[in-house]
């Protein structure tokens, strides 16, 4: 006898809430076996292989690739080999009252499943719906089909149940489309996410018919609607958070960095050297490690008591954040214990870094617990900018481009290696003097890298 078993998105240890679907590896009608892996998602910050929790056979995809959903979302459905005996009968669900408002759902634990995470131990509680939403209620399956879903319609107007599942509902509902009047071609008279979106497609068509839309340059929509997803959309709340509730003050540096240069083609030149990638920005990072130590208040973070009372956190360790520009998006994923590597050691750590960042595979543990960071918009062309702090951390560097220049040095008018450093730190933690000092001791660095002997 089989069974149909539901998958449900997990928190695969993030502490997300949700995250996308970004392809499956199965398809309806495969053999699935334990441990296969079954789909990749996008969490905040990187992508993540889904095992499957089951052997059996793939009964239907829930979720659509690109499609956002919510953890505790029941994503894949499996038919799996189950005990032979009866079935149990659904319980059936209770009607909300008129007037209830939708359910949050509760912070549940999950079972440790496979490699660490899994579906919930406990049933998922759906939201109350709203009396007059007039949205179709689900009852019990049809006969003959185990682990589909059918609906009455509560509608006065509805001609029949329309069969569709809740994620289809939902984006029904989101788009303002009524599934009576969707014209279904899933099995059995389905609704599915296709049939809605077509739905949609050719109300705006019909609604714009009358007066079409000029095209934009190049023969391209006037006009395109990108949803924000997963990585922009995880930038953008941070960005926000940490811009209205870190007071930021931002100071720039202009320096002549020629003997830096001149270090670096000399040290590209030794052979332990020449199977790594040395640039200016493995050098910012190595004299932030340097001067942090002499103003550790850009290295600290501010935390709010339970009581009320606050506190100024020093960490004498740093976690440095190098910002990275991929196709999702940017990402800051941290260098863990920076302090304790040398220039060699930092340039391996950064190519690794932004290695992984690129192709989305960066773990999760490399995205946290951050104590201060560089982002590099000299790459760019930009001479320097105005970066806003990664929530929680006390100091943010941005690289500018490195330029020769025209530049007095020892009374003369002499071409130069020059860049320009741009600071943001949280004005509740560092003092203007102290952030002042902290740029000048990286540019000073970076002017004479030998001062590292003095102060390293």
């Amino acid at each position: 006898m089989s069974d149909v078993s539901h998958f449900t998105l997990p928190d695969v240890g993030e502490g997300l809430t949700e995250a996308e679907i970004v392809s499956w590896k199965v398809k309806p009608g495969d053999t699935v076996a334990v441990n296969q892996i079954i789909v990749d998602i996008e969490t905040v910050k990187s992508v993540v292989e889904l095992p499957c929790p089951w052997a059996g056979t793939v009964e239907s995809l829930l979720a659509a690739e690109g499609e956002t959903v919510e953890v505790g979302t029941d994503i894949i459905a499996v038919r799996t080999q189950a005990a032979a005996g009866p079935e149990p009968e659904p319980e059936p669900e209770p009607e909300p009252e008129a007037d209830a408002e939708p359910e949050r759902e509760p912070e549940t634990g999950r079972e440790s499943v496979l490699v660490g995470y899994g579906p919930r131990s406990g049933p998922a509680k759906r939201r109350a719906r709203k009396a007059e939403s007039a949205e179709p209620v689900e009852t019990a399956a049809p006969a003959g089909r185990s682990g589909a879903t059918s609906s009455t319609s509560t509608s006065p107007e509805a001609s029949g149940p329309v069969l569709a599942k809740p994620p289809v509902r939902k984006l029904a509902k989101d788009l303002g489309i009524d599934l009576h009047s969707v014209s279904p071609t899933g099995a059995s008279g389905t609704v599915t996410r296709d049939d809605v979106r077509a739905a949609a497609e050719g109300a705006t068509s019909t609604a714009h018919s009358a007066e079409p839309e000029p095209a934009g340059w190049n023969g391209l929509p006037r006009t395109e609607r990108v949803p924000v997803r997963s990585v922009r959309k995880a930038t953008a709340q941070a960005m926000v958070t940490s811009a209205f509730t870190a007071p930021h003050v931002s100071e720039f540096l202009t320096v002549d960095v020629t003997r830096s240069m001149k270090l670096l083609d000399r040290l590209r030149e030794r052979r332990e050297f020449r199977d790594v990638r040395l640039s200016p920005l493995t050098l910012v990072a190595r004299a932030m490690c340097v001067a942090i130590p002499r103003t550790p208040e850009v290295n600290a973070r501010w935390e709010e008591g339970a009581d009320g009372a606050s506190e100024i956190v020093l960490q004498r360790y740093v976690n440095l954040g190098i910002a990275a520009a991929t196709e999702r998006g940017l990402v800051v994923p941290k260098i863990h214990e920076a302090h304790e590597l040398d220039l060699f050691g930092l340039a391996q750590a950064v190519d690794g870094l932004v290695a992984r960042a690129r192709e989305g595979k960066t773990p999760p543990e490399e995205m946290t617990g951050g104590t201060t960071s560089i982002t590099n918009v000299g790459v760019f062309g930009v001479d320097t900018g105005t970066p806003i702090l990664p929530p929680g951390e006390a100091s943010i560097i941005a690289l500018g481009s490195v330029r020769e220049q025209p530049r007095v040095h020892n009374g003369k008018v002499k071409p130069r290696w020059v860049t320009t450093l741009g600071i943001s730190f949280d004005h509740r933690l560092v003092d203007g003097e102290q952030g002042s000092r902290f740029l000048a001791d990286v540019g000073a660095l970076l002017e004479d890298p030998g001062l590292g002997l003095a102060w390293g």
